[in-house]
């Protein structure tokens, strides 16, 4: 056998990068793989995909056994890929149904097992074993459609004649009857505010349903808020008790200082009530202030000494002769 080194570096260099690409595929791949992966794949139609996403959980009995793999749209019908992950014991008459996992919108693939026998892998359940969720806004639409084509007045008549006819049963029927009167009586007025509450609601749920990342992400940025206060609890409490003892000092360094503060500020009172007495022989004292300091800054403005004269002042005196 040739030693390693007197091997042509050439073709080992060329093993090495297959082997290098095989390498990377399976880890690209890794799901796909029998022993890693794992899983079985199904598939299912419904009649609409109510808001389901790729990504989004399988769930069976509650418990998460997957994820959505695919969806798309064939002959009138949404046929969705899915992956059950965990053993699962799926009969042939296995259903699935597309629920609601949050109030925000959030959905999942609800895997409904049924029937004798085991599902085969690739198998497809049928839209008639299917069922999607229920749509809020559709619900609000339609709750508002029906208000709108009832006979309020209608009703109240009815309603009224009813109660008429009840006159002479027990007590408590006559006053039910009456009640269901005067609610009819009600209704009939509001007409008009129930349709424009129940038209505001569906703009409302409507709002709601377009704007569920945005609510998402708020509630995502409050958690991270809510954990930064967390994290930060003893540094508040810190700051909180700091923030006490020093109010409780300033208390007690004002109840200590008042008795010597009272006199200052009489003495400090009397001296603003002397200068206000003095006032124009203060505005008098500044008026005559600036020609004095001008002379005074001329005299001293050569250097350290006085520059003066004397006026009239002989220059020498004679001397007698003889």
């Amino acid at each position: 056998m040739r030693p390693f080194r007197e091997r042509n570096p050439v073709i080992i260099g060329l093993v090495s990068i297959v082997v290098l690409v095989g390498l990377l595929a399976a880890a690209f791949r890794a799901d796909d793989l029998p022993l890693i992966g794992g899983g079985d794949t199904y598939y299912a139609a419904f009649s609409e995909a109510g808001g389901l996403k790729v990504n989004d959980e399988v769930r069976l009995a509650g418990v998460r056994v997957g994820t959505v793999q695919g969806i798309e749209l064939e002959e009138g019908e949404v046929k969705v890929e899915f992956r059950v992950e965990e053993p699962a014991d799926l009969g042939t008459e296995t259903g699935a149904a597309i629920k609601v996992k949050t109030l925000l919108g959030d959905m999942f693939l609800a895997v409904e097992p049924r029937g004798e026998g085991r599902l085969e892998e690739g198998t497809e359940i049928p839209v008639e074993r299917t069922s999607s969720p229920y749509d809020v806004v559709q619900a609000f639409e339609g709750l508002a459609d029906t208000a709108g084509r009832i006979d309020t007045d209608q009703l109240a008549a009815s309603l009224t004649t009813l109660a008429d006819l009840g006159r002479n049963s027990p007590e408590e029927f006559r006053g039910a009857l009456s009640g269901l009167s005067r609610l009819s009586q009600n209704l009939a007025a509001k007409d008009d505010q129930i349709g424009s509450l129940l038209e505001s609601l569906t703009d409302v749920s409507r709002v709601l349903d377009e704007r569920d990342q945005d609510i998402i992400g708020l509630m995502e940025d409050a958690d991270v808020l809510f954990r930064a206060l967390v994290e930060r609890r003893e540094v508040v409490r810190r700051l909180l008790v700091s923030t006490t003892r020093m109010s409780t000092e300033l208390t007690a360094l004002v109840r200590q200082s008042r008795a010597d503060l009272k006199p200052a500020l009489q003495e400090l009172e009397g001296v603003v009530q002397l200068l206000l007495k003095n006032e124009d022989n203060l505005d008098d004292s500044l008026r005559l202030m600036a020609p004095f300091y001008r002379v005074f800054a001329n005299t001293l403005g050569t250097g350290p000494w006085f520059d003066t004269f004397i006026q009239n002042f002989p220059a020498s005196v004679p001397q007698a002769g003889g």
